[in-house]
């Protein structure tokens, strides 16, 4: 007799899930989360919306306020923004539509850089499709031509690029990226910005000149994790058909009401905190920088890319054992054997991660 285990997905059997890391540490520098940086001012605005919600009513099916105070704020239109929970959502609402073989009953392809976020090649597996990764060159930026020859033999139907990179912290070189469009006329290219807050400029403009690219965009990354909300700006007709992937209600009435306050009306504050962590990256990557057994990547992003003399397992372990946690990348083995990602938290805790760092050195 066959068991109900044989109808899972064989995929299955050698992923694991995405969790992060259990235990109890002083300081977290692991999640590329924003430090609590705002002031009680900013909390009491949120605490009004809250109360206005209504818990009892289902949320409103379109998210039409959040969605059009986004598109203010970014100077499109309500009809070119499609709302998930974080961009995680989103990712899947794009693998999902686009699914359809190009031959026969071929799974579709999808392709994208290596090392980068991890939810691009972990969520196209879980649906039976094929992952085709291009490592990042030497620098941590695009192989362009490594990428155009990925185009070519693969036919991928999505192509995922994340710039600024997590966790390299890079952003795409303009000029690769765009040849890299240009040559993928039969594929959507979705460039992930969830870091784009904290770069010296962004690519939205793309999804204007270029009718095969959408972007990503999110409030996690800058102070708003828990809301749990992330959007897709494209092209009005794509993301109508997206539109019949989303589950109804997908946007909970409380990240609605709450982001729509942030995106129109405390947007200054957002802007503050963004400034002060940029303040704080150029401070961290200079003190790590005189560390002789440390080499800093320069950084669009709230974290750094660290390499380490040492192997990155013991330097990873020496910090949690003094209650630092940050992320190793030791597990995926060569060059990533000696590379850690370390989250710009408040001054107090850059300062004692530095110190744990100069005392392990």
């Amino acid at each position: 007799m066959p068991h109900v285990e044989d109808l899972l997905r064989p995929e299955l059997a050698d992923i694991k899930p995405y969790l992060p890391t259990a235990g109890e540490f002083r300081v977290r520098l692991d999640a590329n989360e924003a430090p609590p940086l705002f002031g009680p001012e900013v909390g009491a605005r949120l605490a009004e919306a809250f109360a206005r919600v209504r818990l009892d009513r289902y949320p409103d099916a379109t998210s039409v306020e959040l969605r059009t105070a986004l598109a203010a704020r970014l100077g499109v239109e309500p009809e070119e923004v499609l709302l998930g929970v974080g961009s995680d959502e989103i990712i899947t609402f794009l693998l999902t539509a686009f699914a359809r073989p190009r031959r026969g009953s071929e799974p579709p392809a999808i392709l994208t850089t290596t090392p980068t976020f991890v939810m691009y090649r972990l969520s196209a597996r879980l649906r039976g499709e094929r992952v085709v990764e291009v490592p990042l060159d030497a620098e941590w930026d695009l192989a362009e031509e490594s990428l155009l020859r990925g185009i070519d033999v693969s036919e991928p139907h999505l192509i995922f690029i994340a710039s600024p990179n997590n966790p390299t912290g890079t952003m795409a070189t303009r000029s690769r990226l765009e040849r890299v469009i240009e040559a993928a006329e039969g594929s959507l290219v979705v460039i992930d910005e969830a870091y784009v807050n904290y770069a010296e400029r962004d690519q939205l403009e793309l999804f204007r000149r270029y009718d095969n690219v959408v972007i990503l965009r999110t409030l996690s990354k800058i102070g708003f994790a828990a809301l749990r909300v992330g959007w897709l700006v494209g092209p009005k007709k794509l993301v109508a058909e997206l539109d019949k992937v989303r589950p109804p209600y997908n946007m909970n009435g409380v990240s609605q009401a709450l982001a729509t306050v942030v995106v129109r009306d405390l947007w200054h504050d957002v802007t503050h905190l963004i400034d002060r962590v940029k303040g704080e990256r150029a401070r961290l990557a200079a003190e790590l920088g005189t560390l002789a057994a440390l080499g800093v990547t320069p950084s669009d992003a709230n974290f750094l890319w660290v390499k380490t003399e040492r192997p990155a397992q013991e330097v990873f372990e020496a910090l949690s054992a003094r209650g630092v946690l940050v992320r190793s990348f030791h597990a995926s083995g060569g060059r990533l054997a000696r590379q850690l990602r370390i989250t710009v938290g408040t001054s107090e805790e850059n300062d004692e991660l530095t110190q744990c760092l100069r005392d392990l050195a």
